[in-house]
């Protein structure tokens, strides 16, 4: 028979020759995240288990991200509980302060690769999938059983192929394709999908876009967004030797798109949902008070250079806050030693460490009421990020850079 790859994937790590969608088999999981906001209740639920160990401590990333440093004494709280659990059960990987970052970030940094099951608890974990892994949310008490044997239950998805025909115009970046694929179809169709790029751009895409596309992804209802691993990725990953798998030709789909990338327009979506997505002249002209850079979805050093092209030289518009946010310390070290840095704060800018912040309405940078964002992070449903009555509006860098600098929301096209 022939299998799409994140079946060939499953099948590898259940130990069989083949799988088909529908089947739910035990796979051995490579990486693991649990975030700050999730690792109370995994450990809990750990520890009712009644194991005496981690089976495979080296496999597990305990992310601090959603609210670090600690903003209240709650908070504060988790995180001694979770560097006592880390001590006692010997997980080498806890992200410490300083050290930091969002976790998705840090598991395509320095962890995960490709051809692996990589999971985390939090949604957004479809991340992985930019270097050709099978990458998905869990919850907590399948991280705890993961933790304590070191696999976990999954049912096999049927995979929709996604090919990205032709190239972006001028302006169009991986975030105005992310959102594109959340108008592909109904988005019940989706459900607990593999949805795989293809084409011949899916190869020339830079692995950054593809972290963007593939974060979005899970917005979809999807188990996971994936590109096959190539040339760029192993140049990512700094392993030129790695086997990597691909789809078999020929392989059954259950259902196949395409994205027509030369007609693509700049895009926004519109509150309150990620597939209420419009081409920029349809929402132009629109008030905001923030402008927001950064998260797991555009936190990445690409993201803060399409940003720059259009703030170099120029200034945030007096009634405009924006905020630049580092994905992990790593961004933030290249934003200061590649000259961003100061081309941002020249602009007005001001410049966060590295976590969630506002993302989750949670964090630093949370709006009030009746206030109107623009922003790259991944959602933007009602009090997403703050208040009931605001409003936020997802866009990429290059949108969210030009909006900062006229104060309503801008065609970037008219500065590149």
């Amino acid at each position: 028979m022939k299998h799409t790859l994140v079946e060939k994937i499953i099948a590898k790590h259940a130990g069989r020759e083949e799988v088909s969608p529908g089947e739910i088999v035990d796979v051995e999981v490579d990486r693991l995240l649990v975030n700050d906001m999730n690792a109370p209740t995994v450990f809990r639920s750990f520890e009712q288990l009644g194991v005496s160990e981690v089976a495979h401590p080296d496999r597990v990333l305990i992310g601090i991200d959603h609210q670090v440093p600690p903003v209240d004494v709650k908070a504060a709280n988790h995180l001694v509980d979770d560097r006592a659990f880390c001590e006692k059960y010997k997980l080498p990987l806890f992200t410490e302060i300083g050290r930091h970052g969002v976790g998705h970030q840090l598991m395509v940094e320095n962890f995960t690769r490709p051809d692996e099951i990589a999971v985390g608890t939090d949604s957004h974990a479809t991340t992985y999938g930019g270097l050709g892994c099978l990458g998905a949310g869990c919850n907590s008490s399948d991280a705890a059983v993961i933790m304590a044997t070191g696999k976990m239950w999954m049912k096999v998805p049927e995979t929709i192929a996604v090919h990205l025909k032709g190239h972006p115009r001028k302006g169009v970046t991986g975030k105005d394709i992310a959102l594109a694929v959340n108008t592909l179809g109904p988005l019940t169709e989706f459900n607990y999908k593999s949805v795989e790029y293809r084409g011949e751009y899916a190869h020339e895409i830079s692995v950054s876009d593809r972290f963007t596309i593939c974060n979005e992804t899970c917005e979809t209802g999807a188990k996971n967004g994936i590109f096959p691993a190539d040339q760029l990725t192993a140049d990512y990953v700094g392993d030129h030797k790695a086997f990597y798998m691909d789809s078999d030709e020929g392989c059954t789909y259950a259902k196949e798109y395409e994205i027509d990338l030369d007609s693509l327009e700049p895009s926004v979506a519109c509150p309150f949902d990620v597939s209420n997505v419009h081409p920029i002249k349809e929402v132009e002209g629109t008030r905001i008070h923030q402008a927001f850079l950064g998260s797991c979805t555009n936190g990445r050093i690409q993201d803060f250079e399409q940003a720059a092209e259009i703030l170099k030289g120029r200034k945030v518009n007096p009634n405009v806050r924006l905020l630049v946010v580092p994905a992990s310390q790593l961004i933030f070290r290249q934003l200061i030693t590649s000259g961003l840095a100061e081309i941002f704060m020249d602009a007005g800018a001001a410049i966060l460490g590295p976590s969630c912040a506002s993302c989750g309405g949670q964090g630093e940078g949370t709006i009030g009421k009746g206030e109107v964002c623009i922003s790259t992070t991944n959602r933007n449903w009602k009090a997403r990020m703050g208040d009931p009555t605001s409003l936020v509006y997802l866009a990429s860098p290059y949108i969210v850079a030009a909006s900062a600098v006229d104060g309503v929301i801008t065609d970037p096209r008219k500065y590149l």
